[in-house]
């Protein structure tokens, strides 16, 4: 058995990534943020899985995402189109490679439980499908045990309907899945303060770089 685990990011260009955190914190801060979001999960999770997979957008990105990722996981750009196709190519080239079970998150979770990662990869051992729901009405995971044809295809992403409707495609699969614990993304100026809320009490190394610059916001 393969197990996969990565991570979607985009680049830190202000002005581009955290668009609704940067109207109260300033466009450059809101990329600050991301970037350390996404340092921290690198560095939180480099131990997990069989192979470690950091699939970036753009393409042209790639030298700073190499040197952000460093040896414990494998860097890859994203293909071209909506995200849907992006993540269904990544699903599609991770089962080409011979892995038997795939855990995708993106980068805007920072404070995700480790466990939640472990209990993903245990229910894909009985399941076809994992998903780990957000509390914006999309989801901050999902896994699969196999591919299943047009998934992430046409979904209305971006919105409260992602994870509805991810749930809708899974049934008209006949896939079997299984649900994860609630958790969030930090996309929004509440999301930006239980983030605060939960680093203030975290005294783990990991954790210091988010901890500081979050606690400048």
């Amino acid at each position: 058995m393969v197990q996969q685990f990565g991570i979607f990011a985009k680049y830190w260009q202000p002005g581009r990534v955290k668009t609704r955190l940067a109207g109260q914190i300033g466009a450059t801060a809101a990329a600050e943020l991301h970037r350390a979001c996404l340092d921290t999960l690198l560095r939180r999770f480099a131990h997990l899985g069989d192979r470690r997979v950091l699939a970036f957008t753009p393409p042209e990105a790639r030298q700073a995402f190499a040197d952000l990722a460093g040896r414990a996981w494998q860097t890859e750009p994203q293909c071209e189109g909506d995200l849907g196709h992006r993540i269904e190519a990544y699903f599609a080239t991770a089962f080409a490679r011979g892995a038997t079970s795939v855990v995708l998150i993106g980068s805007d979770s920072p404070t995700l439980p480790d466990e939640f990662i472990a209990e993903a990869f245990e229910r894909l051992e009985r399941a076809d499908a994992v998903v780990g729901p957000s509390d914006d009405g999309g989801y901050y995971l999902i896994g699969l045990a196999r591919p299943i044809d047009g998934l992430f295809r046409g979904l209305a992403w971006s919105t409260p309907q992602v994870f509805r409707q991810t749930l809708e495609r899974l049934n008209a699969a006949g896939a079997k899945r299984e649900m994860l614990a609630p958790w969030y993304d930090v996309d929004a100026p509440a999301d930006l303060e239980r983030l605060k809320r939960e680093l203030a009490g975290e005294r783990r190394e990991v954790f210091a770089a988010l901890r500081q610059r979050a606690a400048e916001l």
